[in-house]
């Protein structure tokens, strides 16, 4: 009899299984893949939120170990808008790394070990054990050779994927979906220069990104709206992309030409839904309870902050609790799931539409990258760090328009707005409003934040 069965041991089910067990609790994790093995396609960014779970748990240091270079900045181009800024501090960690993803899931997965938990690869989930209640009190399954096994919990947790077998098994409904927006191609290039910078570029309903990540190699690729992506031969993959950057920065596909790409291009696309994180005797964490787009690359730190979640709710209600306030515990951590991921989410599914910007918009971003505050919390919103609704509010989006450029280049719906909220006189609210509204029209969906603000009280601090 465990404690706590694991199923699913990359990111969000190992961190887990690690956690519980240092807090003294018996873990079984399972995997039905047999390590190295099984390991999906990712863009590998780990934001400063996620690195700061490494840090907390002291494994920052393996993570660095492993080569790969720190990253302080992150930028967005788009038309003649270019914004470059340091990422935000969370709890003073203000870098991101780009790990290879088999060395991050064995570190974690080894601490997991050291802390105590019992761990069984080739292992497969067929069906969960409950009592007459019809609450989840462990798992059967098949080990690599078939053997069937049965083994009892206090509590299955399902760390196994946007595909879980443990929501699947448990009916866990899915609510706020939204489909595929975007596919992708990203393969990895040697040779490029490691500036310690995340790039991404929107033009002609295309979103490029790089960065450097492990092994002296740089992540290099192109997001499409779904009905515009288009698969083609490996040689016709890396005309697509070096097109699509020649469009916005002729330097860097000069450069993407002059060296090479190392092995295949990957094809991506995920859907965005959040799905009901626990019930009686189960729970689900990391990508299993919450998958949004990855063009803000932001899996791998949601799956760290989840675990520290999830982890956190289940040992304090056994630890204070005499086991009693379980079902307590994990209503409380849904709702803090969702409370720190809500915002994020829905600005993401904003941003993989890969909806070109506005020319109002493109002055709004120019504006940011005159403003170091705004040029930092814009990227710290793409980082998980700032929560959107803070950035976009009233307030700050008035304080921004302080650094619109002046003259003839700045568009009349600009000029207008930015004298509807710092010229026209005070007693006049009406002007204000009408500005907000104005501004709101050129945000897309995040302009909704900005008209909430002005009828509540601002966002604080997002958590990191």
């Amino acid at each position: 009899m465990y404690d706590v069965i694991v199923v699913g041991a990359r990111i969000s089910g190992a961190a887990t299984a690690m956690l519980l067990s240092r807090a003294g609790h018996k873990v079984l994790l399972l995997d039905r893949a047999v390590f190295p093995g099984g390991k999906a396609a990712a863009t590998n960014l780990v934001h400063p939120p996620g690195i700061l779970r490494l840090k907390r748990w002291g494994l920052l240091e393996q993570l660095k170990a492993t080569g790969c270079p720190p990253i302080r900045e992150y930028g967005l181009q788009s038309g003649r808008a270019r914004l470059m800024a340091p990422l935000p501090a969370a709890d003073e960690v203000d870098e991101a790394y780009s790990p290879d993803r088999a060395a991050l899931d064995r570190i974690l997965l080894d601490a997991a070990i050291a802390s105590g938990a019992e761990f069984r690869e080739g292992f497969s989930v067929r069906d969960l054990c409950t009592d007459e209640a019809g609450t989840v009190t462990g798992v059967r399954g098949e080990t690599e050779d078939g053997t069937a096994v049965t083994e009892h919990a206090r509590l299955v947790v399902g760390g196994d994927g946007s595909n879980s077998t443990v929501a699947r098994l448990t009916g866990a409904e899915k609510y706020g979906a939204r489909p595929v927006l975007n596919k992708s191609h990203w393969a990895y290039w040697e040779g490029l220069p490691h500036d310690g910078r995340v790039r991404t570029h929107r033009h002609a309903r295309k979103h490029t990104f790089t960065w450097p990540t492990h092994d002296g190699l740089t992540i290099v690729g192109v997001a499409q709206p779904t009905g515009d992506f288009k698969a083609g031969a490996q040689e016709e993959r890396d005309r697509t992309v070096i097109d699509a950057f020649e469009a916005v920065d002729p330097e860097w596909a000069a450069a993407l030409r002059d060296t090479r790409r190392t092995g295949r291009w990957m094809t991506g696309s995920v859907p965005n839904f959040l799905r009901r994180s626990h019930g009686p005797g189960w729970a689900l964490v990391g990508d299993a309870g919450y998958t949004r787009d990855p063009i803000t690359a932001a899996g791998i730190s949601d799956s760290l902050r989840s675990a520290e979640l999830l982890a956190d709710a289940v040992d304090t209600a056994w630890s204070r609790q005499g086991g009693a306030g379980l079902p307590e515990a994990l209503a409380r951590y849904g709702r803090r799931r969702d409370d720190l991921v809500r915002g994020h989410y829905r600005y993401t599914c904003d941003h993989a539409a890969i909806a070109d910007h506005s020319p109002e918009e493109v002055e709004f971003i120019e504006a940011m990258s005159r403003s170091a505050t705004h040029g930092r919390d814009m990227v710290g919103v793409f980082a998980t760090i700032v929560d959107p609704a803070r950035f976009y509010s009233a307030a700050n989006m008035h304080a921004l328009l302080d650094h619109v450029a002046p003259g003839p280049d700045t568009s009349w719906k600009v000029r207008m707005v930015r004298w509807l909220v710092r010229g026209a006189p005070r007693h006049i609210p009406p002007a204000r409003r009408a500005g907000d509204r104005l501004i709101a029209g050129n945000l897309g969906s995040m302009g909704q934040y900005l008209l909430d603000s002005t009828r509540q009280r601002p966002a604080g601090p997002a958590p990191v």
